[in-house]
C-alpha cells in the first residue's frame, strides 16, 4: 500500500500530514513509530491525521500522534499547519475552520498563505484538570528542588494538554532533557506533563523551551507557548500581547484572560509532498 503525506514544520517543530478524507489507511502504533523514525522512515515530531468529522458544527476531525505512537490532544504548531495543508490542498475554501478533536474544537483562521491565527481553548488552572497532585497545602505558584535549577517556582495549566512552566533565570546553557526528566520525577502528574522552561525578557516578552512528552525537546511548542503566557499572566508577570522566542523562532500569543480563549499566531510552512509504502508495517 503507498500512502501520501506532507512534510510541514512551524518553526522547526516538524509534522508529518496524512489526509484520510481522500485515502484511507489504519494507522496502528508500528506504522505510526515507522513512519516516525528519522533513518528508516520519514521523521516527526507529531502525525497529523485529517478525516471527515463525526460532528455537524466542525470541518475536519484532527488527530495528533507523537513519535513514540502514543497520541496527544492539542499541538498549537500543527493545527497551523493542518489548516495550511487543508488551504494547499484545496480540501476547503473556508478561511476559518473548525476542526474536531478528541477533547473538543479548535478554531483556525487564515492571514495569509502562511500565517495562521488558532484558538487554543480556555486555559484550566485546577490542578484536578491538568491532572496533578500537589504536596498538601502547596498553593500556586508550586515549588520543586531540581539538582539543575534548585528550589523552581512553576506554575500548571491544561490547554487540550497538560503544562507545566517553571520560571528561570538563565534559559540558553539549561539542559532542558535532564531537567525536564528531573521535574517529571520529583512531581505527580498522572498522565504525564509537558514541561517548559521560561525566561522572562519583558512583560510582553518571554523566552521559552519545551520538552514535550512522548517527544522530547522540540524547536518549537506552540501550546507551551500558550500556556507559559497564561501562566505568566496568571501569576500577574505577563500583558496580554506577548511575542515568545523559542530556539526555532517566534510566535504571537494574546489572551484577554479568565474564561477567554488563548490564541497563538505563527507561520505554517510545507517542506514538501511524498509517498511512502507501508505494506507489512499496518
Amino acid at each position: 500500500m503507498i500512502l501520501q503525506f506532507t512534510k510541514m514544520h512551524g518553526l522547526g517543530n516538524d509534522f508529518v500530514v496524512i489526509d484520510l478524507v481522500t485515502q484511507s489507511a489504519t494507522l496502528s502504533e508500528p506504522l505510526i513509530k515507522h513512519i516516525a523514525d528519522r533513518r528508516r522512515g520519514v521523521g516527526f515530531d507529531q502525525l497529523l491525521v485529517i478525516g471527515p468529522p463525526t460532528a455537524l458544527d466542525a470541518d475536519f476531525f484532527y488527530q495528533i500522534y507523537n513519535s513514540d505512537g502514543s497520541e496527544s490532544n492539542q499541538c498549537g504548531n500543527g493545527a497551523r499547519c493542518v489548516a495550511k495543508f487543508i488551504f494547499d490542498k484545496q480540501l476547503s475554501c473556508k478561511k476559518s475552520l473548525v476542526l474536531q478533536t478528541q477533547t473538543g474544537r479548535m478554531t483556525t483562521e487564515r492571514v495569509d498563505r502562511s500565517w495562521f491565527r488558532v484558538d487554543i481553548g480556555i486555559p484550566s488552572f485546577m490542578p484536578e484538570a491538568i491532572p496533578f497532585e500537589p504536596k498538601a497545602g502547596a498553593t500556586a505558584p508550586f515549588h520543586c528542588e531540581l539538582e539543575h535549577l534548585g528550589h523552581s517556582p512553576f506554575g500548571v495549566v491544561n490547554l487540550g494538554n497538560p503544562h507545566a512552566v517553571l520560571l528561570v533565570n538563565e534559559l540558553d546553557s539549561l539542559d532542558v532533557s535532564s531537567a525536564a526528566r528531573d521535574f517529571r520525577a520529583k512531581t505527580a502528574f498522572k498522565e504525564g506533563v509537558n514541561v517548559g522552561f521560561m525566561e522572562k525578557s519583558s512583560s510582553g516578552t518571554i523566552k521559552l523551551r519545551v520538552d514535550e512528552r512522548g517527544v522530547g525537546e522540540t524547536s518549537a511548542c506552540g501550546s507551551g507557548a500558550c500556556a507559559a503566557v497564561a501562566i505568566g499572566q496568571d501569576l500577574a508577570q505577563l500583558d496580554e500581547q506577548v511575542t515568545v522566542s523559542m530556539p526555532g523562532g517566534k510566535l504571537e500569543v494574546s489572551w484577554k484572560g479568565p474564561d477567554q480563549s488563548v490564541w497563538l499566531s505563527g507561520p505554517a510552512e510545507k517542506v514538501f509532498d511524498g509517498k511512502i509504502k507501508v505494506n507489512g508495517q499496518q
